[in-house]
């Protein structure tokens, strides 16, 4: 509660023209650790001066790190639109996920609305599946090529990311970057997220190649030959 009250304060005092204010990640979650910033979503026609519709900011006020993602209507609209189109939308994870704080009457509509859009998962075109496995093909026969340990380390790391990314898009999900990568890979399925991540674990790389392949297979097969860009 401490940090919500906080988040109030702050909010007060550098954004007050906010007519809606959610707090996400981990404050609202309950799961803060001693790094944990106080991440805001914050929604207002008059939180800007001139053109600017929308703001990602961080600040530093009383030993509390806070990162603000501002935005007019307009400017959420736009920003949450382009995060559905990556298949990526962090800031409607926000606005459905968070505790509001501050609410003006078009929340609940506006909640609403994103919420069918998040249900119905992201679009994965044939199109766009086989740019993603052509990379991995490319990537995967790099690492089982390379003898440079480094090489096949940043090789590896690459792999994960895409692989994961595969895996969840395939199956309706939305990815992430970061920490929450493996945390939507292992929500989706624990044994395949143990699967391709143990070998990475324990430096094993050939044996990561090989679970790279089989996601591969499973996700529709190698992209190379003829494949056009």
């Amino acid at each position: 509660m401490d940090h919500l009250v906080a988040a109030e304060r702050f909010i007060a005092e550098r954004f007050p023209s906010a007519s809606t204010a959610i707090v996400a990640g981990s404050t609202a979650r309950g799961d803060r650790t001693t790094s944990s910033d106080i991440d805001l979503l914050l929604l207002g026609e008059d939180l800007f001066d001139g053109r600017a519709t929308s703001e990602a900011s961080t600040h530093v006020v009383d030993g509390e790190i806070f990162e603000v993602f501002a935005y007019t209507a307009g400017g959420f609209e736009d920003w949450a639109g382009r995060g559905i189109a990556q298949h990526r939308p962090v800031i409607v994870h926000m606005l459905l996920e968070g505790v509001a704080i501050r609410r003006d009457r078009g929340l609940d509509e506006l909640r609403a609305h994103w919420a069918r859009i998040i249900a119905a998962g992201p679009n994965l075109t044939e199109g766009e599946s086989r740019f993603r496995r052509y990379v991995i093909t490319d990537v995967l026969d790099d690492l089982r090529d390379s003898e440079d340990p480094l090489e096949r380390r940043v090789e590896a790391s690459i792999l994960f990311e895409r692989t994961a990314e595969l895996m969840l898009l395939t199956s309706g999900r939305w990815i992430a970057t970061g920490k929450w990568l493996p945390r939507r890979l292992r929500a989706l399925d624990a044994i395949r997220a143990e699967r391709l991540s143990a070998p990475l674990l324990a430096d094993d790389l050939d044996l990561f190649a090989t679970r790279v392949d089989e996601e591969l297979e499973r996700a529709g097969g190698r992209v190379q030959d003829g494949f056009v860009r």
